[in-house]
């Protein structure tokens, strides 16, 4: 019906009387119009139909198939399917859920090693304030990595030596003083020294090679829960 009015509408614009192939022309130019080819049916489509005609094909002379025969048409049916589905949209991407970043010490997300080695540059410079800061914050962001200590909003450097209490009972009191000494050099101004890095290092270095202890479990003898360096923790 559209077709017809749209070539009503060109005759009456140009009052001639067309000829025959005159007349197809203007059919074909009206036919060529976007809106019309918008209703065709896409390669996807055209793939489905052939499909469909080749399975119900299979299935018109199934009376003389057993049905073995049917359910294996049946699933190459279902994996044509599944080929021409893959071609046209693609694979699938599996969604993988990142595991969240944990919250970090004055939201100082370096790793541990990258904050050791700015520790002994800044010892080996001589400033010992710096370098007793950032060798705290390597010894709370290894604990935080291995999941024994979580940092929240407003954690203070004495709250997280207090966590880290609790898997590591034999190591209360050092950490309780490497926090201690955290916060006279980060907040009261005062300046350190070779021995509080040298301690706050040797902790470090001892919580990295000790295995945490049962929950619950007293304090006691740290030999039996030394590590290897580089082990599993």
């Amino acid at each position: 019906m559209a077709v017809a009015t749209a070539v009503a509408a060109r005759v009456r614009a140009e009052p001639l009387d067309p000829d025959a192939p005159a007349a197809r022309e203007w059919l074909k130019d009206e036919l060529s119009n976007a809106r019309y080819r918008a209703g065709e049916p896409n390669a996807f489509d055209r793939a489905m139909q052939a499909v469909r005609d080749w399975f119900l094909g299979l299935l018109d002379g199934a009376g003389a198939v057993s049905a073995e025969v049917v359910a294996l048409l049946v699933v190459i049916g279902v994996i044509v399917l599944v080929v021409i589905g893959v071609l046209v949209f693609g694979v699938p991407r599996l969604r993988r859920r990142r595991r969240p970043e944990p919250a970090s010490f004055e939201d100082d997300r370096r790793d541990a090693p990258v904050i050791r080695r700015a520790a002994a540059a800044a010892a080996a410079g001589g400033d010992w304030p710096l370098a007793i800061e950032e060798r705290f914050r390597a010894l709370v962001r290894d604990l935080v990595v291995r999941e024994l200590v979580q940092v929240h909003p407003g954690s203070t450097a004495r709250a997280l030596a207090d966590a880290a209490g609790a898997p590591f009972p034999e190591l209360s009191e050092p950490l309780a003083r490497a926090a201690t000494e955290f916060d006279a050099v980060r907040y009261l101004g005062r300046s350190g020294d070779a021995a509080a890095y040298a301690r706050i290092a040797a902790l470090d270095d001892e919580l990295q090679t000790t295995r945490p202890a049962p929950v619950g479990a007293p304090a006691g003898d740290l030999t039996d829960r030394r590590l290897a360096t580089g082990a599993g923790r």
